[in-house]
This record gives structure tokens, sequence and C-alpha cells, in this order.
């Protein structure tokens, strides 16, 4: 085949009957392509690895026209190609030039370095023709199955089918379309080359199998979603019967099987796919599903018992915050010890179905307890909020009601000081409980400390007024008490015990006036004014002065002119220089000083006519302005009354307008 014997070029003369209308330009370059692919194909020394075809062959196309329409065109160009077999070995004709042949008497000697040539080069070791025949043919026929295949009806509708859903019996409908179609390739390829036959029967299956392969896959895809949703199903159905960790080994292991059984009926005769990966997709997100349930179930359980927890504490703490005794947090530890563990038994009792491990289990029971605390920590710092109120309630309760709960009466009996005190320690007993949060048995000293500062600051003035101490409440935190534990700073303390006295004081007030009044209702004497008046004048002076009431005006009248003298003409300093210059210089004060007493009584008769001026412009002063002034006026006043509380005498007498 090669060019081993002579340097002439073998011609490859390809004719084609019948032309059809496409232009022989066209098919021409087709033609050589496929002729190319056969030269790769065919085995070549080494050094002739890369040598195109057209260093040992020459190759022609010739096409000729259509016998039955082309008739006369059809024998001239038959004619024409009969000449050039003819006239084959002339210079430039089909044989090429014939610079290599061999008289007849070398022949024998040439054929036997032929001979000799081929049997030393193994590269001349070229199939037989009938090997060649049966590689073309039985490809050719392999073809022509993957192609009657892919049209097949039958294998379409199927095929149409695995798209949408999982169909039964898929393996065996599917090996029998695959066996039909090799069974006609072993038909048509029977009398080629067995080695041939066989190699091109398992390409035609390969190429089969990879073409069912994606429905196969496709199918598996349903098989696994089908058996996902079937298992979400009945697992939560399962759940109402059995315990979780039962249910969810139980369920896996029963569509596992399911799978398995699925995938057996799935499996093609001709070939054993592997169907691990899917398998093990589909046991991920079955452990997947049953991770999410577990979840969903186990926060269900923590909310319900959290729930309980918050219910069992919230008004039992807030009623124990109210009450507000030296009993008040040592109740609260134990009612939380108490309703916690009954809460954490309960979780613990409803996971076991779930056979969580140690850790998470732990992790579970220690969130409610931190749950539990954090209840009475908002609740405690929910009533902290509200404190001043609830002060003040404590104290109205206790000052305005006696030791059976009864309204007191204020008779003139009662130690209203004694009473405050009480009131007012009881507050502060309420104020230092809801100070700090003392869910640990740790000791502090708030109550006292409270005590000390606020209710007991007159007596610790009393005792020594010399030195003067530093404020225990002037202070952002609490001694032996964390930050995070703190409710009420003492500096807090301070201004709501300000505030709370500004606001409680009017009640005391009421009470003193009460009480005064009711003395003086349960007196039979007569005012003190009316036995001096009777004692000064005698009892029949006193009732004519009773039926004349214009003798007690005038004897007002003239009181009120003898006190205006007395004001304006300073007597009292007079009298100091002695008791006859007083006389000489009053005589001489007295016209002037009663004239000018005339004349502010005749000043204010004409004032109610400048009073609608005076009106009309406080109107038109700024509201801010007035508002300024009255709360400065006010504030004023309650600062000076707080003060004076503070300092001076406990309470006094109100005065009567």
């Amino acid at each position: 085949m090669m060019r081993l014997f002579s340097p002439r070029k073998t011609t490859l003369l390809f004719v084609i009957r019948d032309k059809s209308r496409t232009p022989l330009e066209n098919l021409e370059p087709i033609l050589r392509e496929d002729i190319q692919k056969i030269w790769d194909a065919v085995p070549k020394p080494h050094a002739h690895k890369e040598t195109p075809i057209s260093e040992f062959f020459d190759v022609q196309v010739v096409a000729l026209s259509s016998y039955e329409e082309k008739e006369e065109l059809f024998k001239q160009q038959v004619s024409d190609l009969r000449d050039r077999f003819q006239h084959s070995i002339a210079p430039g004709g089909l044989a090429g030039d014939r610079r290599g042949v061999v008289p007849a008497s070398g022949f024998s000697f040439s054929s036997q370095q032929f001979w000799k040539v081929i049997k030393e080069n193994k590269d001349l070791d070229l199939p037989a023709h009938k090997v060649m025949v049966a590689t073309v043919r039985c490809e050719e026929i392999g073809n022509e199955k993957v192609t009657s295949f892919i049209a097949d009806e039958e294998w379409q509708q199927f095929e149409e089918a695995v798209q949408h859903d999982f169909v039964t019996g898929f393996g065996k409908k599917l090996s029998s379309l695959l066996d039909r179609c090799l069974s006609e390739y072993d038909m048509e390829a029977i009398y080629f080359d067995e080695g041939v036959r066989s190699s091109k029967r398992q390409q035609l299956e390969s190429k089969l199998l990879q073409l069912v392969n994606p429905a196969y896959q496709s199918l598996l895809g349903h098989l696994h979603t089908r058996t996902l949703e079937a298992f979400k199903e009945y697992f939560g159905k399962a759940l109402e019967k059995e315990g979780f960790a039962v249910a969810a080994c139980n369920c896996t292991e029963t569509f596992l099987e399911k799978f398995d059984r699925g995938s057996e009926d799935a499996a093609i005769q001709q070939v054993n796919w592997d169907t691990s990966k899917v398998r093990d997709k589909l046991r991920r997100d079955i452990e997947a599903h049953v991770a999410s349930v577990r979840a969903a179930k186990l926060s269900e359980l923590c909310a319900k018992y959290e729930a309980q927890l918050t219910k069992a504490l919230v008004e039992p703490v807030e009623s124990l915050l109210d009450s507000a005794s030296e009993d008040t947090w040592p109740a609260i530890r134990k009612l939380l010890q108490r309703e916690t563990k009954t809460a954490v038994l309960g979780l613990e009792s409803a996971v076991s179905a779930f056979e969580l491990d140690e850790a998470t289990e732990k992790e579970l029971l220690a969130k409610l307890e931190k749950h539990g605390r954090s209840v009475v920590e908002s609740k405690a710092k929910e009533e902290a909020g509200r404190v001043l109120i609830r002060m003040k309630d404590r104290f109205s309760t206790l000052f305005s009601r006696d030791a059976d709960s009864m309204p007191r009466v204020w008779t003139g009996k009662e130690d209203i000081k004694a009473i405050t005190k009480t009131a007012r320690s009881a507050s502060v007993k309420l104020l230092s409980t809801m100070a700090a949060i003392r869910l640990e048995e740790d000791g502090d000293n708030i109550e006292n400390t409270l005590s000390l500062a606020l209710v007991d600051t007159s007596r610790h003035g009393t005792t020594d007024r010399s030195i003067q101490l530093s404020d225990p409440l002037a202070s952002s935190s609490w001694e032996r008490v964390a930050e995070e534990k703190t409710l009420i700073t003492p500096v807090q303390c301070k201004n709501l015990w300000r505030q709370f006295k500004a606001e409680t004081e009017y009640t005391v007030t009421q009470a003193i006036a009460a009480q005064e009044a009711n003395k003086r209702n349960n007196n039979w004497l007569p005012p003190p004014w009316a036995l001096a008046a009777m004692a000064i004048l005698g009892f029949n002076e006193f009732m004519t002065l009773l039926r004349n009431p214009l003798y007690l005006f005038a004897i007002f009248v003239i009181y009120l002119v003898g006190k205006a003298l007395w004001v304006q003409s300073e007597i009292g300093r007079e009298f100091q220089h002695g008791f006859l210059p007083a006389i000489l210089s009053l005589s001489t004060k007295f016209v002037p000083t009663v004239m000018n007493i005339l004349k502010r009584l005749a000043d204010a008769g004409q004032e109610p006519a400048a009073a609608p001026e005076r009106q009309r412009e406080m109107e038109l002063q700024p509201k801010s302005t007035r508002n300024g002034s009255l709360y400065s006026n006010v504030t004023s006043a309650g600062s000076s009354s707080v003060t004076t509380s503070e300092i001076g005498p406990e309470y006094s007498s109100p005065v009567v307008q």
C-alpha cells in the first residue's frame, strides 16, 4: 500500500453514478473528507504517521449523469472515462509514470524481492478484506439499529412517561426493547466476521445504554422523590403512635427497603447500574427531615414547658414582691427552685423518647432553668419600674387603715408621727426589696443603708451633728451587689424617696388637720378669745356686744386704726428713747400719720377701676412667662416646705385660712 517498491503514486478513482442536483463541487469535499478519515485510521509506520495521503495516492472523483434522463451525455462521459483507462500507462495517465516498470524477463526475481520486503516489513500487517468489510458493514447495521430504536414509537412513549412520573416495570419493558434491537442486529450481522460482529455489538449495546441512561436516572429521581414524600407522611402518622426515635428508625428502614425494591424493578438486564449514590442521597434527605422534625418537636416542647414555667412564676413572684418582707427573696428562690425542678422533670421525661445524647439533653434542661431565672429577673425589673406607685400604695394602706384594715378616724388620740414612721419604714422595706435581684443567697446591707439614710435621718443627726458624714446614697452601685443584679441604684433610691415624701406629705397634713378639727369640735368650752372678753368686760357687757354687732364692728375698726397708727408711727422704737421724748415725737407725727392712712384708703378705693387694665396686661404676657413664674413660686414654696419638714420639726399645725 505504501510506496515501498516504486516512487509511482497509485490513482484512486471514485466514480459517482446518477449524480443528483447537488453540484459535484459540494459532493467532492465530503467524499475526500471521508477518505481522509479512512487514511487516518490505517496503521502506518512511525515515520509516516503524519504523512498526508497525497504522498502515496492521487485521489480523483468523477460524476456521471443519469442514464434515464441524459442518455447521450451519459454515453459520452463513459466513453471518455474508457479512453482514460485504455491510455492509463501513457505519461500523465491514470497509471501515472512507468519509471518502475520491470521487463517480463525480470518479473520472477522482482516478485521474490517484493515478497522478501513484505515479510520483513511488519507495518504491512494489514487486516484481511473480510474483516474490513465486516467492520464497515457491522458499524452501519449498528447505526441503523440506534436510529431505529430512537424512532421507535413505544420507546418514545416510554421516555415521555418517565419524564413525568415513576413507571412501574421500567426495567422489564426497557430490557425487552433492548433485546429486540440487539436481536435484529444479530440477525443482520450473523454472516460477518465473529470478532468484528461481537465488537460492534458491544458498541451498539453501549450506545443504546447511553441513550436510555437519562431516562433511567430520571426514573430514579422520581423514585427518590416519591419515597421521600411517602416517608414524610408516614413518619408524621407514626409519631402519634410511638416514640420519636423508634418511629424514625422503623420508618427509615422501611422506606429504604421500599426504595431498594423500586430500584430492582427499574434495573435493566443488559447492565448493572449503581444506585448507591441515589440511595445515599435519599438516606441523607431522610435524616435531614428527621433532624428538622426533631428540632421542631424539641422547640415545641421547650416552648410548652417554658410557658408553663412562666405561668407558674409570674403571679406568685409579683405577689411576693408586693409583700416586701424579709422573706420575700428567700420565698422567691424557693418558688423558683420548686417550679423549675417540676418543669425540668417534665421536659426530661418528654425528651426521653428522642434518645438524645447527654450533652444535648443537658443543654435543653439548662436552657429551661435559665428561662426560669430570666422570668423572675424580668418580672423584678418590671416591678422595679412601678416601685414608686407600690410605695405610695403601701404608705396609704398602712397610714389610712388600722391593724384590722379598717379606715382610721382621726379622733386626736392617734400618734400620727409614729404611724407615719411605721408606714414610711414599710415603704423603705419595699424599696430595699426592689433595689436588687437576690436569686443567690448572698447577703447585702441595702435595707440597713436605706433605713439609716432615709427613715432615721433625724436620729442620726442628733447623735453627732459636729461630724459631717458622707451620704451613703451618693453612689451608683450597692456594696456586695453585682451591677447586673442592681435594679435601682442608691442615687435613684434617694430621688424616689424625695418624690415619695413630696407626694405623701399632703396625706399626713390632712390627717393632722382632721385631728385638730376633731379636737376643736369635741371641746365644749367657748373659744379662748370669748373667755378673755368675758373676763375683761364681764358677762353682761359681752352679751351686749353679741346683741349689738355694730359695737363689735366699731371696736374692730378702732383696733385696725390703732394698729395702723402703731405700725406707721413706730411707737415701740420711739419709747426706746424714753417716755417724754416719745410723747413729744408722737404728737408731731399723729396728724401726718392719720393723713397718710386716709390717702392710702383713697388710693385703695380707686384701684378697682385700674384692675381691668392690669388684667389685659397679664393676658398679653406670654403664657410661658406666667407659667414659669407660677411654677417658680410653687417650686420655691414646695422646696421651702420640704426643707422645713426635713430640717425642722417633723410636723406643724396647718394654717387655717
